[in-house]
């Protein structure tokens, strides 16, 4: 099956940068073939013209690394903590120094507005690496009689993802990686002779590790270099938002504005074991007390077709579910994606059907998420 590319699945207008960020890597791959999108208000390659299959199997077997849009926020004080247990959902105060969690904030109503990873340095500072969507002001606006600081510290984040990627770690900061540093860790890294943030996160489900650069005061030419240099005998290479796209649906990881919004709850997209109701308070909790924890979002095969996004699911002739993202897979060889359905139901293992663009329909089946690697020995090290 082929898998057709984000520039084929997505209308491609040409834009102008007045208003966006550019990378300061974009100098070191960019092509006239390249497909850039839009996240964070940062532009970041979705094609390089690539073939997304061969690089799929690259970052599942070897190592590839990312230039990704993710967008660090620098929250800071007496009062961080305060902030950060009143917008998200999950306990903070607990968080240990160096290391990380993934939050979810949520509207008044219960609606999920923002996800991502919280990374404590220090018992008043934190990093929130959010996902797309405006956030700052939330944090701003939420902060009021708080003595915090909240700004956005220019950092960009480089991803180096696949089972070599602690490799090519080892080698750019000349020493052994250091046993404790493990999934969902963070450090500070000397990277040919700059000192930055390192996590052991990613969004791929594999092995691998996220580098933030110190905004202005970061040569990004120089750190691109050195990294590519030392990714080199472990075989790295540059790689765009297509094959990661692909492992991103495989681990169940999913993305704010697209598969998650404000209209669905954390038991809706079924991540409610992110939503801790013991915490005395926080926005959106009256809601979620009393929501329906029931699952809408599930994961769908289909050896036929490729479920992209707004196909249409079926159930005889009547519209149940709609997807919100899909791809085809290599290595479970079938086309799998995510649904989001109308109303609550016994969905898992529902044999429905799927209808392309062209009117075309296919049988599919409904399972639950991630289609594999569920306790995610991967990213920790492991194999399945």
């Amino acid at each position: 099956m082929k898998n057709l590319n984000y520039a084929a699945a997505h209308e491609t207008l040409r834009i102008s940068a007045k208003r966006f960020e550019r990378s300061p890597y974009t100098d070191k791959y960019t092509r006239d073939d390249m497909v850039f999108g839009v996240y964070c208000r940062r532009f970041y390659p979705l094609s390089t013209g690539e073939d997304p299959i061969e690089q799929y199997w690259k970052l599942r077997r070897q190592v590839v690394l990312f230039d990704v849009p993710e967008k660090p926020l620098d929250i800071k004080g007496p009062d961080a903590v305060a902030l950060l247990e009143r917008v998200f959902s999950r306990r903070i105060g607990s968080l240990e120094i160096w290391r990380a969690r993934y939050v979810l904030a949520c509207t008044p109503q219960g609606g999920i507005l923002m996800d991502g990873v919280l990374i404590r340095l220090a018992e008043d500072h934190f990093w929130y690496v959010q996902a797309d969507g405006e956030f700052e002001s939330w944090l701003h606006a939420h902060s009021q009689g708080l003595d915090v600081t909240i700004f956005d510290p220019k950092s960009r984040v480089l991803q180096i993802q696949g089972p070599k990627s602690l490799e090519v770690l080892q080698a750019a900061t000349g020493k052994p990686v250091p046993e404790g540093f493990r999934y969902f860790h963070a450090g500070k890294f000397d990277l040919g002779g700059q000192e930055l943030l390192v996590t052991r996160t990613g969004w791929t489900g594999e092995l691998g590790i996220e580098i933030y650069s110190d905004g202005e005061n970061t040569d990004h030419h120089a750190l691109w270099d050195h990294l590519m240099a030392a990714g080199e005998p472990s075989g790295m290479a540059f790689s765009s938002a297509e094959s990661m796209g692909i492992r991103r649906l495989e681990a169940g990881i999913l993305d704010n504005g697209t598969d998650i919004d404000p209209s669905m709850t954390p038991y809706e997209a079924g991540i409610g074991a992110f939503v801790d109701l013991d915490k005395p308070d926080f926005i959106g909790r009256d809601a979620l007390a009393k929501a329906d924890q029931n699952c809408l979002l599930w994961g769908l095969t289909c050896g036929e077709a490729i479920p992209f996004a707004g196909l249409k699911v079926l159930d005889g002739n009547a519209e149940v579910g709609r997807m919100t993202a899909g791809a085809w897979t290599p290595y479970l060889d079938t086309g799998i994606g995510f649904v989001r359905f109308q109303q609550k139901g016994d969905w898992q293992g529902r044999k429905l059907t799927l209808r392309t663009r062209e009117g075309s329909q296919h049988a599919c089946e409904i399972v639950s998420l991630p289609f594999y690697d569920a306790e995610k020995k991967i990213p920790r090290g492991g194999s399945i």
